[in-house]
């Protein structure tokens, strides 16, 4: 996801130069006044490393959660879209094959969302067909079951779940990081680089070992909470919760 790339970058980058500024001022404060004691600073780095764990680790969890919230759901509507299907059966003989045909058609359109993840413009006319479809096998089951009032009762329900459970993954889907969490994650990151830079002053050499290992392993985990939070388009993806779409499809060809 070259978002989550450029944000990874600009905290590697960002943090290596602060360090640097960082011990550069340490260093000009040391050759100012020999003297300099760096007691009492001690409370305030653990503060703002605190401060940096905190963030990371409930953005870490959050966007954890979230994904699973996004497989949940992913595997119900799959769940529900066969419920509904099977029973179709239920319906008077004549209307089964056209409401048949609207899942067919449901089903495929929901995987080329999934495979078109990265393709808006594609995608984007597939999830407007999984809209329009849905509403189409409501309105024809519907109309099927008026003429069997008893078939209703077991029909109908499902359809509205299958219906409720998409709407409920589209807001998913679209449910991320706050930015100004993301932000906030950013300048943290970068400022605690200034307090290891000046602290790191104390030592009259830098260590670049550290310097660019303490940035990479920022820039590492930042970019994996973003993965997590945006699981169709980079390294981490959702491809087994499709697995039981992919199944049904080929079970309904």
């Amino acid at each position: 996801m070259t978002t989550a790339l450029i944000i990874a970058g600009v905290i590697l980058v960002g943090t290596i130069i602060s360090i640097e500024a960082g011990f550069r001022w340490g260093r000009r404060d040391a050759a100012v006044n020999p003297k300099l004691q760096y007691e009492g600073i001690s409370a305030v780095e653990a503060s703002a490393y605190a401060l940096l764990g905190l963030l990371l680790g409930f953005s870490f969890s959050g966007a954890m959660a979230r994904m699973d919230s996004k497989r949940d759901l992913v595997v119900s509507e799959a769940n529900a879209i066969g419920t509904a299907y099977l029973r179709v059966d239920l319906l008077a003989e004549a209307t089964q094959p056209a409401i048949r045909e609207q899942y067919r058609q449901l089903i495929e359109a929901r995987v080329n969302v999934y495979q078109h993840r990265g393709d808006p413009e594609r995608a984007g006319p597939e999830l407007a067909t999984v809209l329009a479809t849905q509403q189409t096998i409501w309105n024809m089951s519907v109309a099927a079951a008026a003429s069997s009032p008893g078939s209703a009762v077991l029909v109908i329900p499902p359809i509205n779940e299958m219906i409720d459970l998409g709407t409920a993954l589209r807001v998913s889907i679209d449910t991320h990081l706050p930015g100004l969490i993301l932000i906030l994650l950013v300048g943290a990151a970068i400022l605690s680089g200034l307090l290891a830079g000046y602290s790191m002053a104390k030592r009259r050499q830098r260590s670049w070992f550290h310097v660019v290992a303490y940035a990479a392993l920022l820039a590492i985990t930042v970019y994996t909470v973003l993965d997590l939070d945006h699981p169709r388009f980079g390294l981490i993806n959702m491809d087994h919760a499709y697995q039981p779409l992919m199944e049904l499809r080929g079970t309904i060809q």
